[in-house]
């Protein structure tokens, strides 16, 4: 019966994995509908490219980096394609569990490409996906999920010594969403706003992306391929713990998205006088990022205000980043994963039915949650500032005038997506 288990195990894990990896497109689609069709191409590339990138050097190195040295110190130890290091408590096959946190990072890294859209270089994106597959996500996932010191519960560790409880994100709210969100928004300042975006007294242009149809397909494959990014996280299904834990996270999972569309629908009824379809779809994917963190701790309720709070950030992020800082992000990825993946950590620390304040557990546990996401995102945005920086001053980020006004697609690639 335990090699049954561990069968049953790792096929739920792979089939997680491929859920998860479904998402890739999701993001291609959905970042290409709110841009223009110059640039389809471009886009379609870049969410390639973070995937095989990703693959490659997440397998060689940065498995390595996350998972060696039983995650002390500040970072792994490089495997340099042997992954026989690495042995699952549970039994799982090395491999399985390799592919299922190479498409974590690859997810966090196609992040960026859709506020960086329209006007970065291919070849200096390239270097950029290069970075993070390699050292940016799998140091702060080493600190996490690879069992180092924002998760070690002995009791003389530093979390627990502090706070009496360990940094918790179940299935990457902080670790995936927040981590991407913010190197979206370093990029996005590093390169400055499209030509046009905004007028001579300051004020916001709209510029409107080509085809809302994909666009919102790939919304639906986002929503679709989370109950593999959140369920899958629980790397097992057999017995009925394992089978009691992943039902849940798929309800609160499903509650989050549905609760940050309707949020973000009636608050852009009310402040613009009809409901936006492009911003409910950038809602739905705001509860579901808000929701990742917690998902296994949370009740249903607490799954549907966490979707609610994060549904209602949305349009004011977007328009605090775009109005008042006069950032462009053209898909808004900074506020969804950015902005929403800090709350739905944070909202863990309140919500959270074994640990939280709200049920009478004290403030420790929101302490560790606002503790760990700070100091993730200061990893992501000191990496992005050096990283952005650098690639700026010596080679230069932004493609030349001409080829912006004129499109991405036939100046970098030599071909365009509709003919």
């Amino acid at each position: 019966m335990t090699d049954l288990s561990i069968s049953i195990d790792t096929i739920w894990m792979l089939l997680a994995a491929m859920l998860v990896f479904f998402m890739q497109p999701g993001f291609a689609l959905c970042e290409a509908g709110f841009t223009r069709s110059k640039n389809t191409a471009n886009i379609l590339f870049k969410n390639f490219v973070d995937f095989m990138f990703g693959s490659i050097l997440f397998w060689f190195i940065g498995f390595g980096f996350m998972f060696g040295s039983d995650g002390q110190g500040f970072i792994g130890m490089p495997n340099f394609g042997d992954i026989s290091f690495y042995k699952s408590d549970a039994g799982l096959p090395t491999e399985g569990f390799l592919i299922f946190e190479t498409v974590f990072c690859a997810t966090s890294a196609t992040i960026v490409s859709g506020a960086m859209a329209e006007r970065t270089k291919f070849s200096m994106y390239c270097i950029y996906s290069l970075f993070i597959s390699l050292f940016i996500y799998p140091v702060e996932g080493h600190w996490t999920w690879g069992g180092g010191w924002l998760c070690n519960a002995d009791e003389t560790s530093f979390m627990m010594t502090h706070f009496g409880a360990i940094f918790h994100d179940f299935a990457g709210s902080a670790i995936v969403h927040s981590v991407g969100g913010v190197l979206a928004l370093i990029g996005a300042i590093f390169l400055g706003p499209r030509l046009g975006k905004y007028r001579k007294d300051g004020s916001s242009n709209a510029i409107p992306g080509h085809n809302l149809t994909i666009a919102a397909l790939g919304v639906f494959i986002l929503w679709f391929g989370w109950f593999g990014f959140n369920p899958g996280s629980q790397l097992a299904a057999s017995g009925e713990v394992n089978r009691v834990a992943i039902s849940h996270v798929f309800l609160t999972t499903n509650l989050a998205a549905v609760a940050g569309g309707i949020a973000t629908m009636f608050i852009t009824w009310f402040r613009y006088g009809k409901p936006s379809f492009s911003l409910t779809l950038n809602g739905v994917l705001a509860g579901l990022v808000g929701i990742t963190a917690g998902c296994d701790m949370v009740s249903p309720v607490g799954a549907v205000i966490i979707g609610l709070v994060c549904g209602i950030a949305l349009p004011f992020g977007i328009e605090f980043i775009d109005q008042k800082l006069h950032i462009d992000d053209p898909v808004g990825a900074s506020s969804v994963h950015g902005i929403c993946g800090i709350i739905g950590t944070l909202l863990t620390g309140v919500f959270s039915l074994s640990d939280g304040c709200l049920y009478g557990h004290g403030f420790g546990f929101l302490g560790a949650q606002t503790f760990g996401i700070i100091v993730i995102d200061l990893w992501a945005a000191g990496c992005g500032i050096i990283l952005f920086g650098t690639v700026k001053k010596i080679a230069g980020l932004r493609v030349d005038k001409r080829i912006e006004e004129e499109g991405l697609d036939i100046y970098e690639h030599g071909e365009s997506c509709y003919n």
